[in-house]
């Protein structure tokens, strides 16, 4: 999820930890537990040259179970020796800041891996990606309510006991929200498999998730031979099932997909990608259709999508797609979801 989620997720685990005995600090700690996952962004940039590699290190060990124990500890001992000094030596003890850094950090990849993105939770075991692909990125109807009710917590001191009732409050709604769009994701896997089906699509395989900021309006795609079949589905549209599909071709013959590199990409991608040979610029692009196109009718508008460039016996990759949306495309967005 993005960053100002697992604050406040990381804000509200410090408040169960420590709030009634630190008050407002607990969720400054908490939330400084929540974004260290994420430290592996920073990380991987001054580890790796090759942008590969650092999107293959991006949400792996950092994010698995295995750091957030080992992490929690060495964090929770140091926070405990630093908060523990002076007026305020024995008001905690070193299992709360344990217990507070392990929810924090714990929590940030296991709500990571309900995004499509995939999370490495079982590193160093297995580089297996868990991607329940239910819940977008960023998703204001989860983010939201749990803000304000963490923002209302910030106002009360820590002896009032509405403090806890207004966190479990942000809490038991953002999961309930989780475990709606968890049924959904299964209700909307049901509606494409009947729609590739009924296309006479003759499929090994399809993913399917939410596009950005909904839950409403999904995304397709098919794996068959020779192609990728897109789809969008809202669950506003007026037919049960989705009806237009555009044809996206492989093309996994322009290159050796099993160079070492190009297995890494793959491996990303979940092996649901596109090449395209640019002639006019010679470029060769990699698109990874996991992900939506920000224009449902363009299928140059996938957001992952990079510029393969060989460097020596390796490759590497430019990001292609800007992020500029027009307020076009954001209208046209928006009139989709609501089955426009």
């Amino acid at each position: 999820m993005d960053s100002l989620t697992q604050i406040v997720l990381g804000a509200a685990c410090g408040e169960v930890a420590l709030g009634r005995k630190i008050g407002n600090k607990a969720m400054l700690f908490g939330a400084f537990g929540g974004t260290i996952p994420d430290l592996d962004v920073m990380i991987g940039s001054l580890l790796f040259d090759f942008e590969i590699d650092q999107l293959a290190f991006h949400r792996g060990f950092m994010h698995s179970i295995v750091f957030a124990c080992i992490a929690s500890m060495v964090m929770g001992y140091l926070f405990y020796r630093l908060y523990n000094s002076g007026k305020r030596r024995n008001t905690t003890f070193l299992k709360d800041w344990v217990w507070l850094f392990f929810l924090s950090i714990f929590t940030h990849p296991i709500l990571d891996s309900f995004t499509p993105y995939g999370t490495q939770l079982f590193v160093p075991f297995t580089d297996y990606r868990v991607a329940f692909n239910s819940i977008a990125v960023i998703d204001p109807m989860y983010t939201v309510p749990f803000l304000f009710c963490m923002i209302v917590t910030l106002f009360l001191k820590r002896t009032n006991p509405k403090r806890m009732k207004w966190t479990r409050v942000g809490i038991y709604l953002s999961s309930a929200y989780l475990l709606f769009t968890w049924g959904n994701k299964h209700y909307m896997d049901t509606v494409f498999k009947e729609a590739f089906e009924k296309a006479a699509i003759p499929y090994h395989r399809f993913s399917t998730q939410p596009t950005i900021l909904n839950t409403f309006l999904w995304y397709g795609v098919a794996e068959t031979d020779t192609d990728y079949q897109l789809a969008f589905y809202s669950l506003f549209d007026q037919n049960d099932i989705p009806v237009k599909f555009t044809s996206i071709p492989k093309n996994h013959d322009l290159l050796d997909i099993n160079h070492p590199d190009l297995k890494t990409l793959r491996w990303f991608s979940q092996n649901f990608f596109t090449v395209q040979f640019i002639d006019t610029t010679g470029q060769l692009i990699y698109r990874d259709l996991r992900y939506p196109l920000i224009r449902e009718d363009d299928v140059n508008s996938s957001i992952f999508s990079y510029e393969l460039v060989r460097k020596g016996d390796r490759w590497d990759i430019k990001p292609l797609f800007d992020g500029a949306i027009s307020k076009d495309d954001l209208n046209q967005f928006i009139k989709r979801i609501f089955g426009g």
